[in-house]
């Protein structure tokens, strides 16, 4: 049996962080659970490290995983002239790996959260390994370029505020329905975690909102180089019902790695690791603890 339960895995959320980091750009929120070798784990939009939760009953018996919020997200501290991009966001997560004073560490990244984690840490000589779940690849698909299209639409917080507290409208194929292979799960504690803040929370929608302005499609086409830069070993996980970012692009994005494989979960879409998190747990594990 797991040291942690499912509800001690969530109720870790609804508690105030551990501490505060100083990042320079407002406080990322910390926390920290289990045992083994240091993992950190970067979230992506819109989303919090709560995201994550489903996974750590299956992890932290094995690793010690060290979970952020960027300030924008969850319990993390900013304010309407907190810098909030992308780009603050990649030096946020290396002022976050100063602060955890480690001298080699893995990094867990979804969604953005990998682009991000990608981007911060590559060439860094405390990264030991990295596992990507459900990331942009350096060519998405139309999905995600329609996504980014519509960043500099007029009344983009509002309508984020809309969609977060509908649940009907979230569930549309055009908006959050197809983040899941279950859209039953944008509802409970996905609801709860993610789309309530931004429903009743303004400055966390308008600072999620800040944040998706911020998105450069040259994040994205970069990455093949920054894939190079990355020697160590790699482990992508994908849900293979992501319309998001399709599987086969992510298929093709293992060869630009040195080192990397994938692990396919079937039923699952963009947020795999919370559909099925003990199955992307075991594939991430042998890389997280250096078994590969």
């Amino acid at each position: 049996m797991p040291t942690l339960t499912e509800t001690e895995a969530s109720d870790l959320f609804r508690r105030e962080p551990d501490r505060f980091l100083d990042v320079g750009a407002g406080e990322a929120a910390y926390r920290r659970i289990g045992s083994g070798p240091e993992v950190l784990f970067v979230h992506g939009w819109p989303v919090s490290s709560a995201t994550f939760r489903q996974l750590l009953p299956h992890l932290v018996d094995h690793v010690t995983c060290h979970l952020i919020d960027f300030p924008s997200a969850g319990s993390s501290r900013f304010d309407a002239d907190t810098p909030m991009s992308i780009q603050q966001h990649m030096t946020t997560l290396r002022r976050v790996v100063d602060l955890l004073e480690v001298d080699k560490i893995a990094v867990v990244g979804h969604d953005s959260g990998g682009m991000i984690a990608r981007h911060a840490m590559a060439g860094d000589p405390r990264l030991r390994a990295m596992g990507l779940i459900n990331t942009e690849p350096p060519d998405p698909g139309w999905r995600f370029k329609a996504f980014i299209a519509a960043r500099h639409l007029p009344g983009l917080s509002a309508g984020l505020g809309w969609v977060a507290g509908s649940p009907r409208v979230r569930r549309s194929r055009l908006v959050f329905g197809d983040a899941f292979a279950d859209r039953s799960l944008l509802d409970g504690e996905f609801d709860e975690f993610f789309f309530a803040p931004l429903h009743e929370i303004p400055a966390r929608r308008d600072a999620a909102t800040r944040l998706l302005r911020s998105f450069d499609m040259r994040h994205v086409t970069d990455l093949p180089g920054i894939h190079r830069q990355i020697e160590v070993p790699v482990q992508l996980v994908w849900g293979d019902q992501d319309p998001f970012f399709p599987v086969d692009r992510a298929k093709a994005m293992v060869s630009t790695f040195p080192d990397a494989r994938i692990e396919v979960i079937e039923g699952a879409g963009l947020f795999s690791h919370e559909e099925r998190p003990a199955e992307v747990a075991q594939a991430l594990l042998p890389t997280l603890t250096g078994d590969r």
